[in-house]
């Protein structure tokens, strides 16, 4: 599958600890990679309760990419997810140092996308659109980019700047079916089909509202029974689901030469 971008416009609405959780449930060996530039590892200290000390990660990789060893030096900088086959490439651990990976982000996305030859799909955490450090080449450059959102007005009038903009980059770049949105909170009030319209964009998958079941992802809480069945993980497999589904429809597309629109639910 390759690349899948997970940003989101401005607030809260769960991207780390969706993509931790899409990691988590994947049904192939992933990577999962802290981009956001904010700095700090949500996942080292939210996930782990910061009892795992990682002193590399991305902050490693400028000084590999000068030598040209980047992609020898990627596997070195992952941590281990224990009890699953993901990986994590721990993001910096301050926003200071996003600066200093300004010219790492187009070559670890062409590094990233290499990985799904080894059968290695990757779930980028790019953090908010707009900030200083930003990560664009992996919004831009990766399989399938998601604008991650609540369901509601507040939220729909941030991200209806961004969802525009987006979506005249991705158009520019011939790219479109590639940009998606993935709702958190659907019918809170809003619900798929309506988002998409003021958005313009395709919904590509929504998950429940469940901040119990998210707190395993964001806060390492105790795993509630029967936690394979809750509404939220059966969601997150179902956009695993949907994100392939897009992927493969777009190369098929690509491959007969002519464009597509994305999947979704418009």
């Amino acid at each position: 599958m390759a690349v899948i971008t997970l940003t989101s416009a401005s607030g809260s609405p769960g991207v780390t600890s969706t993509a931790l959780g899409l990691a988590l449930t994947w049904p192939r060996p992933v990577v999962l990679v802290e981009a956001d530039p904010t700095g700090g590892s949500g996942v080292l200290a939210g996930y782990f309760h910061g009892d795992v000390a990682h002193t590399g990660g991305l902050i490693d990789l400028p000084l590999a990419h000068r030598q040209g060893a980047l992609a020898q030096a990627l596997p070195a900088s992952m941590l281990e997810i224990p009890g699953s086959s993901a990986r994590l490439l721990p993001g910096v651990r301050g926003h200071g140092q996003a600066r200093g990976l300004a010219g790492v982000w187009e070559p670890l996305c062409v590094a990233l996308r290499d990985l799904e030859r080894t059968g290695q799909d990757v779930i980028v955490d790019a953090g908010r659109l707009g900030l200083v450090g930003a990560p664009e080449p992996l919004v831009r450059g990766g399989d399938l980019t998601l604008l991650t959102m609540r369901s509601s007005l507040p939220a729909l009038a941030a991200a209806r700047s961004w969802a525009q903009q987006l979506h005249e980059t991705f158009a520019a770049a011939g790219a479109l079916p590639r940009l998606g949105v993935l709702l958190v909170g659907q019918g809170q009030p809003y619900s798929s089909r309506e988002v998409g319209k003021v958005l313009g964009l395709p919904v590509t998958s929504a998950l429940p509202w469940a901040p119990d079941a998210a707190a395993v992802f964001s806060l390492g809480a105790r795993r509630p029974r029967r936690f394979e069945h809750t509404s939220l993980v059966r969601g997150l497999r179902a956009t695993a689901a949907a994100s392939q589904t897009v992927i493969d429809q777009y190369r098929t597309n690509l491959d007969a030469g002519a464009g597509a629109p994305i999947v979704g639910s418009r």
